[in-house]
């Protein structure tokens, strides 16, 4: 591990420092611009008449008793609304009430030299005496609201912006470590061994790109185990097949006719596994061409051929229903199906129904049924509905709702057991219509 890894810009603990250390710089940006614009280090400036009233006094406090005559008729011309009079001290009633933004503003900057007090009011108007240096007074009207609330409290427009700045990277922090653990879990919900499933993207911090490096890595050495195995198992299944035609042939020879019937018995048997196996493998590798096909005429054949045999099979559906799919797929999944349903059941029926966006295909029996805690179970291959008896071609060799079920996931859609009322089973093939199927690797 590399000394400080944890700090490390491009881990998780780094870029959450970082965020702290953006934070704080932002915080102390909005401080100081809020410390730039308010001043309070400096005297507020007096608000609008006010600050007239500021200029006149001081223009008149540092002139001679001789010019202010003339400075107050030019004054007064110059400011007309602020209504400029020189006034005795003690003739006029001062109003006792808390001091106002305008006394206040007015006193900072005339300085102690000046003696600035609240007059009553005249007009409606607010008046402000102030007492030069020399003892002589003038008064003015003061106009104009105050200033606006969030200048008058810094703190709390710092506060506001601060919280948007830290919620804005908050959110996009949340976001941006978020983003790559959701495609982790999209990833795992779409996991899939025929490599059609894009590889994990390497981006975010350094932990989470080494957390998808290796998802990748692995995907690709189950892809490259089960590729492997599939290969090993249909050579083996193919190969087997030759044996078994010579001890076939062999066996006809034998002289003993009961021990040749179970012997060939059990050499058809042994052929059956091997074409069920090799059709499971088939089914995971091979790539059909995906065409329409008339799905109502295939179930209505598939139910044909099974009465042609001896077994109560019906069809229940629109005489026509095209989509897409492939057909050997879809005809060997469905046989499957049936095959299980006439064995366990007296009598079979297959359901079309097909919508706008999907097509859903029911096999329905009339035996014993599945408990629900056998139902997933009974998916997986080599899984038989009856443990207990004997494996011949009465039990199977539980392939046929696997290889159903690969069938349909080929195709985008989904295999499920349904219990029939009042007893026996539903086996639902749901697949997208006209939807591309998935093709297999």
């Amino acid at each position: 591990m590399k000394p400080f890894g944890f700090f490390h810009l491009k881990g998780i603990g780094g870029q959450i420092a970082a965020l702290v250390l953006a934070s704080t710089v932002a915080l102390h940006l909005v401080v100081t611009t809020a410390f730039l614009i308010t001043r309070p280090d400096r005297p507020d400036a007096p608000p609008d008449g006010a600050r007239q009233l500021t200029d006149a006094a001081l223009l008149l406090g540092s002139a001679d008793d001789s010019e202010r005559p003339r400075l107050m008729a030019d004054l007064t011309r110059a400011f007309p609304k602020l209504g400029l009079e020189s006034i005795v001290p003690g003739t006029v009633a001062t109003v006792d009430e808390s001091e106002g933004m305008h006394v206040h503003g007015v006193r900072r900057h005339l300085g102690h030299a000046y003696k600035v007090t609240q007059l009553a009011p005249e007009g409606g108007a607010r008046r402000i005496g102030v007492e030069l240096p020399d003892g002589a007074m003038i008064a003015g009207h003061v106009e104009g609201g105050p200033r606006p609330w969030f200048w008058g409290a810094p703190w709390l427009v710092t506060l506001m912006t601060a919280f948007i700045c830290i919620s804005v990277l908050g959110l996009w922090a949340a976001r941006a470590l978020a983003a790559p653990l959701s495609s982790f879990a999209r990833a795992a919900e779409n996991f899939s061994l025929d490599g059609a499933a894009d590889p994990l993207p390497e981006r975010g911090p350094e932990e989470i790109r080494s957390v998808a490096r290796a998802l990748n890595r692995m995907h690709e050495r189950i892809a490259g185990l089960m590729s492997d195995r599939t290969r090993m198992l249909a050579a083996i299944s193919h190969d087997l097949r030759t044996p078994i035609t010579r001890l076939r042939l062999r066996a006809e020879f034998i002289e003993d006719e009961g021990n040749r019937k179970r012997m060939l018995i059990d050499l058809d048997q042994m052929r059956s596994m091997l074409e069920s196996v090799l059709s499971l493998l088939r089914n995971d590798r091979k790539i059909e061409a995906v065409t329409l096909v008339d799905i109502a005429s295939t179930l209505q054949l598939i139910a044909d051929q099974f009465g042609d045999m001896g077994h109560v099979v019906h069809y229940d559906g629109p005489a026509s229903a095209t989509a897409a799919a492939r057909p050997d797929d879809l005809h060997r999944g469905i046989t499957n199906l049936v095959e299980n349903a006439v064995r366990f059941g007296a009598e079979v029926t297959i359901r079309l129904d097909i919508s706008s966006t999907t097509l859903v295909i029911d096999v329905e029996d009339d035996g014993p049924g599945i408990s629900d805690a056998r139902k997933q179970e009974m998916l997986e291959p080599f899984v038989r509905g009856d443990d207990a008896r004997t494996m011949d071609d009465s039990t199977g060799f539980g392939l046929g709702l696997s290889i159903a079920r690969a069938i349909a996931l080929a195709h985008g859609g989904e295999l499920s057991l349904h219990d029939r009322d009042p007893h026996g089973l539903i086996v639902r093939m749901q697949l997208p219509v006209w939807q591309q199927p998935r093709l297999a690797a």
